[in-house]
């Protein structure tokens, strides 16, 4: 874990990727290391969940890269067939024809390689063949699996109790702090330095939004340097950010 947090605290600090120590990147990181070092009669499923702007693809993403986990993301119109085709490629492993064969290649290799795989959106395979056929995955393979998506996933799995009863870990993902916006404030605002203050009134505006409280931040350092100024406190507030933060609450019809 200290190897990992030395990574992220480098990338951070240099700026040359978009990620920050934030506490989701270690909720993540956490997650999959207790699933690997799981006893082998134990389930290898996680479960990562939480509200949307959280940072958890982000955090799984980065995460991936570290672990070497295979990483996939499922969509909206995405078919159980197109579904192992972007594992296979994921895996560089040249697709076979039929489904079952593709998920005989997916579990082959999670069980050959002993690498994760994680699967981002999964409330897209929220039905019942698509969750029966991530469990056949895990099922062939033994591996560690660990998936991704919104505030009532593990509410919707409930539905699919060989599935859920597969579940070694849920790992629900948590707000950002004024600590993740202080590290966030050195990717997204790097020549600005931003008070305390303003970043606990940030993260509470925001409601612990990680993706709103990155779009402020680069947002408040824009202007802040636009107007020449190399540190903001609130007092700056109301001059930098007229019509306050953005805090997902819709603009008011205007009147002519």
């Amino acid at each position: 874990m200290r190897d990992l947090e030395s990574n992220v605290n480098s990338a951070a600090t240099s700026g040359a990727v978009g990620v920050a120590q934030v506490t989701n990147v270690a909720v993540c990181y956490e997650a999959i290391e207790r699933i690997q070092s799981r006893h082998p009669s134990l389930p290898g499923i996680g479960v990562f969940y939480g509200r949307s702007g959280d940072g958890k693809s982000v955090a799984a993403s980065y995460i991936a890269n570290r672990t070497r986990a295979y990483y996939v993301q499922a969509t909206s119109v995405g078919t159980k067939k197109s579904f192992l085709q972007s594992v296979l490629r994921e895996m560089t492993i040249p697709a076979a024809k039929t489904a079952s064969e593709m998920l005989g290649q997916i579990a082959e290799e999670l069980a050959k390689s002993g690498r994760p795989l994680i699967i981002d959106e999964f409330d897209h395979l929220a039905t019942g063949p698509k969750v029966e056929m991530v469990r056949d995955i895990y099922e062939s393979s033994q591996g560690t699996i660990l998936v991704i998506g919104e505030e009532l996933l593990p509410k919707k799995l409930e539905r699919w109790e060989r599935f859920h009863g597969r579940v070694h870990s849920w790992v629900p993902a948590q707000p950002a702090t004024a600590n993740d916006a202080a590290l966030l404030a050195a990717v997204y605002a790097p020549k600005v330095a931003i008070d305390e203050q303003v970043l606990e009134q940030l993260v509470g505006a925001v409601r612990g939004s990680t993706r709103r409280t990155c779009t402020n931040l680069e947002m408040l350092g824009q202007r802040a340097l636009e107007c020449g100024m190399r540190s903001v406190t609130m007092a700056d507030i109301d001059q930098l950010l007229p019509r306050g933060f953005i805090t997902g609450v819709s603009p008011k019809p205007r009147s002519f």
